[in-house]
């Protein structure tokens, strides 16, 4: 049975440890038992064999007067974040059996900072899905109704966090990979600035979007693992020199805080997200802020600008993957053959579209035409973002038009799932950090399901989303719940 009858945050737990409140062993068994208590949720997919040998040597280091932030904390990361001696196989067959040998910076410095990854969570197969579904292991259940999904790709990380498995985990944001989970599931959920967090570590999906975030209940908890997973890395040549100064804010931050509310965010969307915006919105001019509408016209492309540049860049990075050197490999009469094969039945049917409409994107006579052209509305969607800033210190959208949709509903229609991350991608063209606020529920066929609000800051501005988020933490704006299981 699990230790805590309702999971403290890590911060919490780092402190109980740090006064000998609670050893790194117990955290660690009640977080075992958690996942075991939760496995119909199928949210983790590996445990982490080294996490005992973690646990041991956190309690041997605070017994030793290290003040550690994350002392015996608990953490779960995406399957395609490397842990030493663990798996890391990116939710498909074609990566099955392969062990990693070294860790992500990411995961490094959680460990060095006195976290315990405790394993790897669930994900949409190499991360490309807005539903976990498409993952080898099968799909991850959303806690607040296990007929619906709980977003993606980033889903068993998502769900680490809502159904109290772990205080705290890591996910990827390539289009909305963390953030749109974290709405459907009703937790924050923060993608930083690219280069912020280093990527060497992480398997690529689209490399200039790629971003790797932490998931969490409060804003505490995002500032302490910010604080920790940020900063240069001379191993990832897109790290940015930013050393992290993060804090949660209060309801001072807000007095003051220009607002943008982008237009074209506001149509389409239910009635719950639109009375959850509204809401927060409210509670935000009720704290002093300065809301506003501002447009961003090119908005309206960011899903084929995505999608004409997250594809090819996967049929690229994916390239690698053909049973040459990981995972199993398909027996076949050559080597062409065998690599053939290997990739038929190693990869899934959605990665397989995306490799060949990527591939497509990049052939003669079509690059100028697809991808360059694509290549050339980012920088415009980027330049909207600009001059936006202009005159707002935040823009605010919706993170999903609508809660958490049932399992199989959007599988068969691969441009319904991609309309699903309507109001994230361009964060990710541009660069820029996102935060995903848990912001009120929307009953739905009688199940009450969260939303969530997006607050988008300009390029290094992520401690700007933080202190937000810990300012409407203070006003009551934050609707963090937990699903009864």
């Amino acid at each position: 049975m699990p230790v805590f009858p309702e999971l403290p945050s890590a911060t919490d737990l780092a402190r109980a440890v740090t006064t000998g409140d609670a050893t790194p062993r117990a955290l660690l068994q009640d977080a075992l038992a958690r996942i075991e208590a939760a496995r119909d949720l199928n949210a983790v997919v590996s445990l982490n064999d080294g996490a005992a040998a973690q646990a041991d040597a956190v309690a041997a280091r605070v017994a030793a007067g290290e003040r550690l932030p994350l002392a015996g904390v608990p953490v779960l990361v995406k399957d395609n974040i490397n842990v030493t001696g663990t798996p890391t196989t990116c939710g498909s067959r074609i990566l099955q059996g392969y062990v990693s040998p070294y860790d992500a910076t990411a995961a490094a410095r959680l460990t060095a900072a006195g976290a315990v990854i405790v394993g790897k969570a669930n994900m949409d197969e190499f991360a490309m899905g807005s539903s976990t579904e498409s993952s080898a292991y099968g799909p991850t259940l959303n806690p607040w109704d296990p007929a619906r999904v709980p977003g993606g790709s980033s889903g068993g990380s998502a769900v680490a966090v809502a159904a109290d498995l772990t205080p705290v985990s890591l996910g990827s944001d390539t289009g909305g990979s963390v953030r749109q989970p974290a709405a459907l599931t009703g937790v924050y959920g923060l993608k930083p600035t690219y280069g912020r967090v280093s990527r060497y570590g992480l398997v690529a999906y689209a490399s200039s979007l790629d971003q790797i975030g932490p998931f969490a209940r409060t804003a505490a908890d995002l500032a302490v693992v910010m604080n920790v997973i940020a900063g240069h890395d001379p191993r990832d040549a897109t790290s940015l020199n930013a050393p992290p100064q993060f804090a949660p804010g209060t309801a001072d931050d807000l007095r003051g805080l220009r607002v943008g509310v982008i237009r074209e965010s506001l149509d389409g969307n239910t009635a719950g997200v639109t009375a959850a915006l509204n809401a927060t919105l409210d509670a935000l001019r009720g704290a002093g802020a300065q809301v506003s509408e501002v447009s961003l016209p090119t908005l309206r492309h960011a899903i084929a600008t995505y999608y004409l540049i997250a594809m090819p860049e996967a049929s690229s990075n994916l390239a690698r993957f053909d049973g040459m050197v990981y995972g199993p490999r398909a027996a076949a009469g050559d080597v062409t053959q065998s690599m053939t094969l290997t990739r038929e039945q190693g990869f899934g049917r959605e990665v397989q579209r995306r490799i060949m409409l990527g591939t497509y994107a990049l052939s003669s006579g079509y690059y100028d035409a697809y991808y360059s052209k694509a290549m050339r509305v980012r920088r415009l969607i980027a330049d909207d973002f600009t001059r936006a800033f202009l005159d707002v210190d935040v823009l605010v959208t919706p993170t999903s038009p609508f809660p958490a949709f049932r399992r199989g509903e959007k599988t068969g229609d691969p441009l319904a799932m991609y309309a699903a991350d309507v109001d994230t991608v361009a964060v990710n063209l541009a660069g820029l950090p996102g935060l995903s606020v848990p912001a009120g529920m929307e009953t739905v066929d009688g199940v009450a399901l969260p939303v969530g609000v997006q607050f988008i800051a300009p390029a290094l501005q992520d401690e700007r989303l933080v202190r937000l988020a810990g300012g409407l933490e203070a006003v009551g704006a934050v609707q963090v719940a937990r699903p009864a299981r």
